[in-house]
């Protein structure tokens, strides 16, 4: 062999070594991991009310409208967690909310031919066994342990910040009283979280001036990005198929979008 050939494979040798120990970069926009729970944020006021959310009569819902079909979210009693609330000052509320994502049940409405009305809405159970393999809910050997299913079993949202029309609601008055507000904060899905905000309408019930309890729901939906937080389409086996946005352009095109607006109404009283 030529020194010249010797020395053009010497030099293919090391550019493959090179490229071989090279670290894989993740792909852009993933929301930094989160290995752990979040933890409640401290009291923001001292003589706060301390409220618990009313888990039988909470909703979770997220509608995914598609030129070839509609896939809708529904997962009742999900809500769960606790809200520290100054009825003085709505700025000062923080609280912790837990989704039960394992309650989640997929419906969809096809419309084949891209025009005309769509189908009747109907419950797919092999989409919603692939809905529970994408989130990683199940237990797969070698992809997903026990323990890291569990975790992604609950989604969180930790509220921070609370941008209320009022402040103090007992300078309202009523049996009823309304607040628009934006409350922003952290949620964590699937081992990753990240900032999301919502605008949220405020109901307050009173007794005379008795406060009894307070219902939140979303006025517009927030919005999740399922590549942001590394929901993928996987196999039976819980081996990744291929990446989301890979999907909608190939597979799955005019049947899904990445984007998943959600819906959380749900009642809060004090402990």
């Amino acid at each position: 062999m030529h020194f010249a050939q010797r020395s053009n494979l010497a030099r293919l040798f090391v550019l493959a070594l090179a490229l071989g120990c090279s670290k894989k970069e993740p792909p852009a926009g993933l929301a930094p991991v989160s290995s752990s729970a979040l933890e409640a944020p401290d009291t923001a006021a001292a003589g706060a009310l301390r409220l618990s959310i009313d888990t039988p009569s909470s909703s979770v819902k997220f509608l995914m409208d598609s030129p070839l079909e509609k896939i809708d979210g529904d997962a009742p009693a999900s809500a769960s967690g606790d809200l520290s609330l100054d009825l003085s000052d709505l700025a000062k509320t923080t609280g912790l909310v837990h989704i039960d994502l394992d309650k989640l049940t997929l419906y969809q409405q096809k419309r084949p031919d891209g025009t005309g009305a769509y189908q009747a809405r109907s419950k797919n159970p092999l989409q919603n066994e692939h809905a529970r393999d994408w989130l990683q809910l199940v237990p797969r050997e070698g992809e997903v342990t026990a323990e890291r299913a569990a975790q992604n079993r609950i989604a969180e949202f930790r509220i921070e910040k609370v941008e209320p029309s009022t402040k103090d609601v007992a300078a309202l008055s009523g049996a009823e009283r309304k607040v628009t507000a934006t409350v922003a904060g952290t949620l964590r899905l699937h081992g990753r979280q990240a900032p999301k905000s919502a605008k949220v309408e405020l109901t307050f019930h009173f007794t005379g001036d008795h406060f009894d309890s307070v219902g939140v729901k979303t006025l517009e939906p927030f919005s999740v990005n399922l590549e942001e937080f590394e929901i993928h389409p996987r196999d039976g086996a819980g081996k990744l198929v291929k990446s989301i946005t890979e999907t909608i352009a190939t597979t799955l095109k005019g049947k899904i979008k990445s984007e998943a607006p959600v819906q959380i109404e749900f009642t809060a009283k004090p402990k």
